[in-house]
């Protein structure tokens, strides 16, 4: 068999994201099959150039705003039928936003809302429906420490991937007797476009392709909730026990 007839089918939603760039080059590397879906056609094709300049048997692009597509499940059917079945799908894009306009201006405020929690939720639907049929496969999402404790900095990004966290949780519950999977993935400080507007640096700080090689791995992996890096689990777990009249009095 050829390896375009080998290679691991993969959708990438949200391909532009610096971490699904990352992320998506391993596969590269390993000859697989690419559907890339983001917003910039120019962009998507660049990165398909570059993935098959890395291996990659073959990538095609939907140019699509994945967060206000009319009907997912039809768009994520097409992308399967387009790769013959999918083997990994990868859920990487997310709107950090700006909490402060959100309490000004509730438009704001449902945008963070419906990029991070509602809109990933159908494509998080979309993805497991497809996996279950076939009973293999696996969706891993990227989510986010920030859902692990409310805090005033970010509340509503917080409670959103607090939310997707919880469903991909319950899709893991209920793909497991399929033999497909599930996974979200809990990731800390990445220096990438999105955090562009935080202050960096220090050693809780990473890049993308410090990352990608642990999100590779989890895909593979049978935890349905894991952090990256691997000490955020830590962290988060002394942030969750500070006693409320101790943590309120913290500007985090």
């Amino acid at each position: 068999m050829s390896r375009a007839e080998t290679g691991a089918r993969v959708i990438v939603l949200g391909a532009l994201s610096a971490i699904a760039e990352a992320t998506a080059r391993l596969h590269a590397a390993e000859g697989a099959r690419f559907i890339l879906a983001g917003r910039d056609e120019t962009r998507l094709g660049q990165v398909a150039a570059d993935l098959e300049a890395r291996g990659a048997a073959s990538c095609l692009c939907r140019s699509l705003d994945l967060a206000a597509a009319a009907d997912s499940y039809a768009a994520f059917d097409e992308m399967v039928e387009a790769l013959g079945g999918v083997d990994y799908v990868y859920l990487f894009y997310g709107l950090l936003g700006d909490q402060d306009a959100a309490e000004r201006d509730l438009a704001a405020a449902r945008d963070i809302v419906r990029v991070n929690f509602s809109s990933a939720a159908e494509w998080c639907l979309a993805a497991a429906r497809r996996l279950q049929a076939q009973g293999s496969g696996v969706l891993l999402v990227a989510s986010s420490v920030a859902g692990d404790r409310g805090r005033q900095s970010k509340p509503l990004y917080g409670a959103a991937k607090s939310g997707l966290t919880v469903l991909v949780q319950g899709l893991a519950h209920r793909l497991a007797p399929s033999g497909a999977r599930a996974v979200a993935v809990k990731i800390g400080f990445v220096d990438t476009p999105m955090t562009a507007g935080s202050a960096k640096g220090g050693p809780l700080w990473v890049t993308p392709e410090q990352i990608a090689p642990k999100l590779r791995r989890f895909a593979d992996g049978k935890r349905p909730v894991v952090y990256a890096p691997w000490f955020w689990r830590w962290i988060m777990l002394v942030i969750r026990l500070v006693p409320a009249p101790i943590f309120h009095r913290t500007k985090l």
